[in-house]
């Protein structure tokens, strides 16, 4: 019996307004509809999103990831975390085995696989977070004004793309504090 309802729980979750799964691509990643496709040129990518108003996040990703599944159906899933990443972010996602061209913003062309030897890339999900204008002379992971490594709690994860946004890397408030903060603002003691 308790089996029956278990699984009935989570049917009523799956069809539960919001919940929004991510496809599964012929590669083996989770396909949001709202991610970019590109040329992946990192140069021409920062350009476009800050056309759109928006900044760049490159995402690692690969077949089998268990991390990057809770991203896609968990984080991602989440209504308010999904419009905000959406609406402030172009999102391009990258195979960490993948053999697509990339540009770097130093002009070096490379296989998805090779950047992320390049750019030390070494599990996923990995985003890196570009500046909003695209430097001269450097790699995509040297420009990166931040990363985040992992898949973290909700809270933790929208106040990556937050904190990004609003430039707090240019500040003297640290990620750490402005998550703390964040949380305290809100009343909440956990560290999600």
């Amino acid at each position: 019996m308790f089996k029956r309802l278990a699984f009935l729980a989570g049917l009523a979750l799956l069809a539960a307004p919001g919940a929004i799964a991510a496809e599964i691509g012929d590669d083996g990643l989770h396909k949001e509809d709202w991610f970019a496709v590109t040329f992946k040129d990192v140069g021409d990518d920062i350009q476009a999103a800050s056309d759109e108003g928006k900044r760049l996040a490159i995402v690692f990703e690969q077949r089998g990831c268990i991390y990057c599944k809770k991203m896609h159906e968990e984080l991602l899933a989440d209504p308010a975390i999904r419009a905000y990443v959406r609406n402030h972010f172009k999102v391009v996602q990258y195979n960490l085995f993948g053999d697509e061209e990339v540009v770097d913003l130093d002009g070096e062309t490379l296989t998805e696989k090779t950047a992320a030897r390049r750019w030390g890339v070494v599990f996923t999900p990995t985003i890196l977070f570009m500046p909003d204008a695209a430097p001269t002379a450097a790699t995509a992971s040297q420009a990166a004004v931040a990363t985040m490594p992992g898949a973290f709690g909700k809270k933790t994860f929208l106040h990556m793309f937050e904190w990004v946004f609003e430039k707090g890397y240019d500040t003297d408030e640290h990620f750490q504090k402005y998550h703390a903060r964040k949380l305290a603002e809100a009343g909440d003691t956990g560290v999600e």
